[in-house]
C-alpha cells in the first residue's frame, strides 16, 4: 500500500506547530511557575491543568463543529488559520511578565548569595558539610528578614520548623556523604525555600503574575481552537488502511517540532539554574508557529486532497467515508461491542496520560533537582534522535504486527522504563537517557495507534466528533494528573513521580487487554493492485 509521503508531510507541519507549542509549554511554564512565582507543586500542578479543564470542554465543540463547516477554505483549515496565528502571538507576549518576574527575582539575594552557593561551579551537593553552609545562609537571609519587617515571627517559625529543622535532621543521620534519598530531600527543602522566596516577590506585587496568566489563558483557548480541526485533518485525507503510517508521519513531524522546541530553550540557556532569563523563547516559538502555518497554506490544498481522498473510498470499496449529507453517527447507534471498545480505548488513554502527562509536566524540574542532570545534555540529545529514527519503523510495524498488539507492547516498554528510572541515582546520565528513550518508543507505539482506534469507529464525516472524544479523555486524564501528582510530589517528595507514572501506564494496559476493535479495515486482495498503482 502506497500513502502519499509529501502531502501527509506537509499535513504534519501542524502537529509540527502543536507539539513545537506543546513541548515548550511544559518545559517553560512549570517551572517558571515555581521557580520565579513561587507556586509549589501542587498549584503549579493547577495551573497546568487549566488548559485541559478548557480542552475536555472546547475540543469537542471545535471538533463537531469543524465537522458541519463547509468554507471555501474545507472543513479544518480555517480554523487552523485562526487558532494558530491568535496562540502565536499570545504565546509571545508572554515573554514581556517573564522577562519583569526575572528581573524581580534577579534582583533579590536568592541568585548571587544562595542559589550559585549551593549549585555552583565544583560544588559537591552529597557532601553533607556543604548543606550546613547553605542552611546558615538561609538562616541569616531569614533572620535579616524579619528583623527588617519583611516577614512575621511566624512565618519564620514555620521557616524553621517545615524546612531548616528537618535538613539539620537529615545530615544529622548521616555520614560525610548523604545517601541518594537524603540527599533528594535535602535538595527538595532547599527548592522549597527557593520557591517560598519567589512567592513572598509574588504576593507583594501580583500585577505580574495576573498579566502571566491572563496571556496564558488566551494562547490556550486559541490552541483549543484549531487542535481537534488539525487532528481531523488526517483521516480526512487519508483512506482508513493507511492511518497508522500516516500517522507515523505526522508523529515524526510531532517529535521534530518537540525537538526543536527543546534547542530553542537550550540556546536561550536554560540549565540547572533556575533564574535565568528565557523570555526570548516565547518569541522565537511564535515566529517559528507562524511560519510553519505559513508554508502550510501554501503546499495543502485540503478540497482538493478530500476529494482525491473520497474517490479512492469508492474505488477501494471503503465508502460511505466522507458523505456530508449522512447524520451524525450518535455512541447508541453504535453495536454494543464497538461501543464497548470505544468506551475502553479511551480508558486506556486516560489512564496512560496519567502517567505520561505527570512525567512531561515536571521532568524539566525533576532532572535537574533529583538526578542532577541537564536536560540538554548530549546523551538526552541522542535518546531522543533514536525515538525520532524509530517513528517509521514503528508505524510500519503497527500495519504488521496490528495496532492493539502494538500498543500492548509500548505500554509494556513504558512500564519497564518508567519503573527502572526510580532505581536511577544521582549523575547517570547515559542510564537516565536509555530509560528516556525506551519510554519514547514505547510512547510513540501508543500514541501512533490509539488515535486511529478510535477514529476507526467513526464515520468520515464524523471523524472531528470521535477526535474531540479522544481529546477529552486524555485531556480529563491531563487536568487531573498535574494537580495529584503535585500533591503527592509535596508530600512526599519529587521521587514519587516515576513509580506514580509506572502505576497507571500499567493500569492502561490492564483496559486495552479488553479491546478488540479498532483495527484497520482488511482491504480485499483483488484492490490492493490498484491501491499500489496510487501515487
Amino acid at each position: 500500500m502506497k500513502l502519499n509521503y509529501r502531502n501527509t508531510f506537509y499535513v504534519g507541519l501542524i502537529f509540527f506547530i502543536i507539539s513545537l507549542f506543546w513541548q515548550t509549554y511544559d518545559m517553560m511554564i512549570a517551572r517558571t511557575m515555581i521557580d520565579k512565582f513561587g507556586l509549589n507543586q501542587t498549584w503549579s500542578g493547577i495551573v497546568m491543568a487549566i488548559d485541559n479543564v478548557m480542552a475536555v470542554i472546547l475540543l469537542p465543540l471545535f471538533g463537531a463543529l469543524s465537522d458541519k463547516s463547509n468554507a471555501k477554505k474545507g472543513r479544518r483549515t480555517p480554523y487552523i488559520i485562526i487558532g494558530t496565528v491568535l496562540s502565536a502571538f499570545a504565546f509571545m507576549a508572554l515573554s514581556y511578565a517573564e522577562r519583569i518576574q526575572t528581573i524581580k527575582i534577579q534582583e533579590t539575594d536568592v541568585v548571587e548569595q544562595h542559589y550559585d552557593v549551593a549549585f555552583g561551579t565544583g560544588v559537591d551537593s552529597s557532601e553533607r558539610s556543604h548543606w550546613y553552609i547553605v542552611i546558615e545562609n538561609m538562616e541569616n537571609e531569614r533572620l535579616d528578614a524579619y528583623q527588617n519587617g519583611r516577614i512575621s515571627g511566624q512565618k519564620l517559625s514555620v521557616w524553621e520548623n517545615s524546612i531548616k529543622n528537618p535538613m539539620i535532621n537529615l545530615l544529622d543521620a548521616n555520614g560525610e556523604t548523604l545517601s541518594n534519598r537524603d540527599l533528594s530531600t535535602v535538595k527538595d527543602l532547599y527548592y522549597k525555600y527557593l520557591s517560598e522566596r519567589a512567592w513572598e516577590i509574588t504576593a507583594t506585587d501580583p500585577t505580574n503574575l495576573i498579566i502571566f496568566a491572563s496571556i496564558l489563558f488566551i494562547s490556550l483557548v486559541s490552541m483549543a481552537i484549531f487542535r481537534s480541526p488539525a487532528v481531523a485533518l488526517m483521516p480526512d485525507v487519508t483512506i482508513k488502511p493507511l492511518r497508522s503510517k500516516a500517522n507515523a508521519i505526522i508523529t515524526l513531524m510531532g517529535a521534530i517540532g518537540g525537538i526543536l522546541a527543546v534547542y530553542i530553550i537550550m540556546l536561550s540557556g536554560l540549565n540547572r539554574h533556575a533564574y535565568d532569563d528565557h523570555s526570548a523563547v516565547f518569541i522565537i516559538v511564535g515566529f517559528v508557529m507562524l511560519a510553519a502555518l505559513g508554508l502550510f497554506l501554501w503546499k495543502v490544498d485540503e478540497p482538493k486532497l478530500v476529494k482525491h481522498k473520497q474517490e479512492l473510498d469508492q474505488k477501494l470499496g471503503l465508502a460511505p467515508d466522507q458523505t456530508n449529507q449522512q447524520p451524525k453517527q450518535t455512541l447508541k447507534a453504535l453495536t454494543f461491542k464497538r461501543r464497548f471498545s470505544l468506551y475502553l480505548i479511551l480508558a486506556s488513554v486516560f489512564l496512560l496520560f496519567m502517567g505520561y502527562n505527570a512525567v512531561m509536566s515536571k521532568l524539566a524540574d525533576y532532572l535537574p533537582k533529583v538526578l542532577n542532570l541537564n536536560y540538554f545534555d548530549y546523551q538526552f540529545i541522542v535518546a531522543q534522535a533514536i525515538v525520532i529514527a524509530a517513528i517509521i519503523p514503528i508505524g510500519i510495524l503497527s500495519m504488521a504486527l496490528g495496532r492493539k498488539r502494538t500498543v500492548q507492547l509500548g505500554m509494556l516498554i513504558m512500564v519497564f522504563a518508567t519503573a527502572y528510572t526510580t532505581q536511577i541515582g544521582e549523575g547517570e546520565p547515559w542510564l537516565t537517557a536509555t530509560m528516556i528513550a525506551f519510554a519514547g518508543i514505547g510512547w510513540t507505539m501508543i500514541g501512533i495507534n490509539t488515535y486511529v482506534m478510535v477514529v476507526e469507529l467513526s464515520k468520515g464525516y464524523d471523524v472531528g466528533r470521535y477526535t474531540g472524544y479522544y481529546y477529552a479523555a486524555s485531556m480529563s486524564a491531563q487536568i487531573v494528573t498535574p494537580i495529584l501528582s503535585g500533591v503527592l510530589m509535596d508530600l512526599y517528595g519529587r521521587v514519587i513521580l516515576f513509580p506514580y507514572a509506572s502505576i497507571f501506564v500499567a493500569l492502561s494496559f490492564i483496559t486495552m487487554l479488553f479491546v478488540n476493535q479498532g483495527e484497520a479495515k482488511k482491504v480485499k486482495g483483488s484492490l490492493l493492485a490498484a491501491l499500489e498503482e496510487v501515487e
